[in-house]
């Protein structure tokens, strides 16, 4: 089995069925609008494919792949799996467990400004590791936020194929792209319609909400210094504290595009002393 469910379908490129701010807010760490996102999102999927989780396979639930830092949507498949294992519950159910497919690389490529050949050989230059094994005759959910392109998805199943895992899958979108006569850009469109520039990021990041994803890591460790500086200016230290430790984790100080400011994160916090 394979199969795929979209909450809202995108026909035009000024009409939509869900809001770009809070879409966009959410791309920039607001985890909630995560929450919010992964409530309509599970009872979307309910309405329409509730016969598909009367079944005596485990369930497993993954985000888009990442490396060290979780995507955006790694919150809306937390949240979305907090109520599929309510709903579990309530059907005397196992709970569902949550995985990941593991890459190894990154880029600093801007994703939401490429077409769907240039997203895919950009994405098939990363290498990828799933757990075959673990998955085998299980009920796969993968979960993303938004599907332009299909480039994800396309890797997804190469992966899958690749590795011969056997298991049903099924594909879960809040947003999906269904006018290809609209330009793949308009993912920008989304993902910058409320956050704009360095002073909505810094009033994304002061609110109690506000938790990092691999873009807002790669947005702030791209500034230009005296953005870079302004932004340290207006929040916590403890947070450029857990930036630094994010960015070694995925590498980011190999990136020659990142160094300077991570090298200034480096230099301003004295890192546990080193």
């Amino acid at each position: 089995m394979n199969k795929r469910y979209s909450l809202h379908h995108i026909h035009s490129a000024d009409e939509f069925t869900f809001s770009p701010a809070e879409y966009s807010y959410f791309k920039y760490g607001d985890k909630s609008y995560a929450e919010k996102f992964a409530k309509e999102l599970f009872n979307g999927f309910i309405a329409e494919h509730a016969e598909l989780l009367n079944t005596e396979k485990e369930i497993v639930v993954l985000p888009s792949p990442y490396m060290a830092i979780p995507t955006a949507s790694n919150f809306l498949c937390f949240f979305f799996k907090k109520h599929l294992d309510l709903y579990l519950f309530q059907k005397g159910m196992r709970s569902s467990i949550i995985s990941k497919i593991n890459r190894n690389h990154t880029y600093i490529t801007d994703y939401g400004n490429l077409n769907f050949e240039d997203r895919k050989n950009l994405i098939a230059n990363d290498t990828y590791y799933i757990d075959k094994d673990f998955l085998r005759g299980k009920l796969c959910i993968f979960i993303d936020d938004i599907k332009i392109t299909g480039s994800h998805e396309y890797t997804v199943n190469r992966i899958l194929k690749e590795y011969h895992v056997e298991a049903d899958f099924m594909f879960l979108y809040y947003a999906e792209l269904m006018n290809f006569d609209l330009d793949p850009k308009i993912e920008n469109f989304f993902n910058y319609y409320a956050v704009k520039n360095i002073k909505h990021v810094a009033e994304v990041m002061i609110k109690p909400s506000f938790e990092f994803n691999t873009r807002i890591v790669k947005y702030i460790l791209g500034l230009d210094s005296s953005n870079f500086d302004y932004l340290t200016s207006k929040v916590k230290k403890e947070q450029m504290d857990l930036l630094l430790e994010l960015a070694i984790s995925n590498n980011y100080h190999l990136i020659k595009e990142y160094e300077n400011n991570i090298n200034t994160l480096t230099q301003t916090e004295l890192y546990y002393g080193y």
